[in-house]
C-alpha cells in the first residue's frame, strides 16, 4: 500500500494514478471519502455552489484551515477503514490531503508506505490560477481563488513541519518535473 498526501494542487491524484499503474494496484481519494467544501472556482461542468462561495468569502485563512484540518480528523475513522480493508491486499495506492503526517505515521499497517508531495507556493499559484481560469475571472472569483490558494499554502506549511519533524518521506515536484519523474521519485521513497 503507497499513501500519497500533500495540499491541493501538488499533483497527488495524477502522481497516484501513474504509481498505481506501474504497480498494478488499485487508486483511491480520500475526496471520494467525503467532501469539503471543494475548490471555489466553475469549471464548464459546475458553478461554484452557493456555500462554498460563502465558506471562502466569509472566513480567514486561519479559519479555513482549522475547518479543513477538522473535517480530516472526522474523516480519519473511514480512511483507516479503508486501509484496513486492504491491509492483506488487493495492493492500494491512496492520495488525499487528508493523510496527515502523525495519524498516518501512527498507522498499524506494516505493508504500507507513505509519501508527501510538495511544491513551492508559486507552483500552487500556477496551477490554482490555471485550473480557475484566473485571468478570465471575476475579481470574486478571483478572491476565492486567492483563499483557496492561501489555504493550501497554510496547510502545506503545517504539513511540511509535522513531515519535517517526525522524519517522514517527502518528494518536491517542481516546477517542471514530468509525472513519470515525481511517480519515479514517490516509488524511490516508497521502497
Amino acid at each position: 500500500m503507497v499513501l500519497i498526501g500533500g495540499t491541493s494542487n501538488t499533483g497527488k491524484s495524477t502522481v497516484a494514478g501513474a504509481v498505481a499503474e506501474r504497480l498494478g494496484f488499485e487508486h483511491r481519494s480520500t475526496d471520494l471519502l467525503a467532501r469539503h467544501p471543494g475548490r471555489p472556482w466553475r469549471t464548464p461542468e459546475r458553478e461554484v455552489p452557493p456555500h462554498v462561495a460563502e465558506h471562502y468569502a466569509t472566513l480567514s485563512v486561519d479559519e479555513l484551515t482549522d475547518s479543513v484540518l477538522a473535517h480530516y480528523a472526522r474523516l480519519w475513522p473511514r480512511i483507516e477503514e479503508l486501509i484496513a480493508e486492504h491491509a492483506a491486499g488487493p495492493g492500494l495506492v491512496l492520495e488525499g490531503s487528508a493523510l496527515w503526517p502523525e495519524r498516518v505515521a501512527a498507522l498499524d499497517a506494516p505493508h504500507a508506505t507513505a509519501v508527501w508531495l510538495t511544491a513551492d507556493e508559486a507552483v500552487v499559484r500556477a496551477r490554482i490560477r490555471a485550473g480557475g481560469r484566473y485571468d478570465e475571472a471575476s475579481g470574486q472569483e478571483r478572491f476565492l481563488m486567492d483563499k483557496f490558494l492561501a489555504r493550501s499554502v497554510r496547510y502545506q506549511s503545517l504539513m511540511v513541519d509535522v513531515v519535517e519533524r517526525l522524519g517522514l518521506p517527502r518528494v518536491d515536484v517542481g516546477t517542471d518535473r514530468s509525472v513519470s519523474e515525481v511517480a519515479d521519485a514517490v516509488l524511490a521513497q516508497a521502497s
